[in-house]
């Protein structure tokens, strides 16, 4: 027995174009998608608002934030990823892929001790049909520690594993260039002395001389071998990129200078910036402005990162501040990461697609989440 649900009055961002439309689902695929209102029994009428693809978020720490709600505290891991769960939903992100680190740059443990349960619980919800986005993982791999590579490796055959990226937090280059920007991050983010600051500092510099470059070679092989999907984070320079090119790297992952960008966009890899760079208008860390890059035509997906609704305001600020055509701007939070990912049945509202969508109302400026459904199923 076949379920149609219809979806009239509302104004459809498709992929070239966006109009006053009506939106027919079938058994949790899109079956077609009109101009025009319908009069048809039993239609949803929409109000004149927005009605987006589901957003496909590539990188977002946010379950981090529930399982350590505060300094000292830990969450019981299947309720933070419940809760994890339902924030990205409500943000209308429909595919989700957990951002989770591969060895820890700090002296905090977090990420590390949550690694294997996180993964766990991830799985056990997703195969028992809890959760309410579909769930990926992203293992971000911090090159300069010295047992990343013996961490990773058991995480390969994960069958949730399709991003992997390659990072380096060492100060005094790529995102912290600025050795007094990394002293301000982690001493406010972690309440480090000064006198922790420089031990921190020194012990850093010297494991990414012992460690940084082979690991980097050596995980960029393992992934690209399995054809994983491969991210260059925080590239600064055109020796970055010329070395994410040379080891098979398809992504760069919040570059952080113009440079790197445009370099990156040469070579034909994906360009990947902070929606929340977007929203505030640049960078925390002093780095290069995602608005920048917009507008120059630099920059081809958005990812949340630690603010899982910046994804979908950044993107109306792309149409309002920057002027891009919303189609464009809603590309960067659906249809590209899909793509990037083979993700080829999602990521935009077109016939044979999955009915992964959100209904979006404006209060001024500002876009606010109504209704989402992922399979034609309501989730949020």
């Amino acid at each position: 027995m076949t379920s149609d649900m219809i979806l009239t009055n509302a104004m459809v961002v498709a992929e070239d174009d966006s109009f006053a439309g009506t939106v027919v689902v079938r058994d949790g695929m899109i079956v077609a998608v009109d101009e025009g209102r319908s009069s048809a029994a039993g239609v949803l009428d929409l109000q004149g608002d927005h009605l987006l693809p589901g957003l496909v978020e590539l990188h977002t720490d946010n379950l981090e934030k529930h399982v350590a709600p505060r300094p000292g505290v830990r969450w019981p891991m299947r309720a933070a990823v419940f809760a994890h769960d339902a924030q990205v939903a409500a943000a209308g992100i429909t595919t989700v892929l957990d951002a989770l680190t591969i060895a820890e740059a700090r002296d905090s443990q977090i990420r590390a001790e949550m690694l294997a349960d996180a993964t766990g619980a991830i799985a056990a919800a997703q195969s028992e049909g809890m959760l309410r986005a579909e769930h990926f993982l992203h293992l971000r791999c911090e090159v300069a520690h010295e047992t990343v590579i013996e961490v990773f490796e058991p995480y390969l055959g994960n069958p949730l594993l399709r991003l992997v990226s390659l990072m380096d937090h060492t100060p005094g280059q790529r995102q912290f260039v600025s050795v007094e920007k990394y002293y301000e991050y982690y001493q406010g983010r972690f309440g480090y002395s000064d006198a922790e600051m420089r031990e921190l500092t020194e012990r850093r510099i010297a494991a990414q001389k012992l460690h940084a470059d082979r690991h980097r070679r050596e995980l960029a092989a393992l992934c690209v071998d399995r054809g994983l999907p491969t991210a260059s984070h925080d590239d600064a320079t055109l020796d970055h990129i010329d070395e994410a090119v040379a080891y098979g790297m398809t992504i760069a992952e919040f570059p952080t200078t113009r440079e790197a960008a445009e370099a990156a966009h040469r070579h034909g890899m994906a360009v990947v910036m902070g929606s929340p760079n977007v929203v505030r208008g640049g960078s925390h860390s002093g780095n290069v402005s995602a608005n920048e890059l917009a507008h120059a035509g630099l920059l081809d997906i958005l990812s949340s990162d630690y603010v899982p609704n910046s994804l979908l305001h950044s993107a109306f600020l792309l149409r309002d501040k920057l002027g891009l055509p919303l189609t464009d701007a809603v590309a960067k939070i659906a249809t590209n990461p899909a793509r990037m990912l083979g993700l080829l049945d999602r990521g935009a509202i077109a016939p044979g697609k999955r009915a992964d969508l959100v209904r979006v109302a404006l209060a001024g400026e500002l876009p606010v989440v109504r209704q989402v459904w992922r399979g034609g199923e309501r989730i949020a």
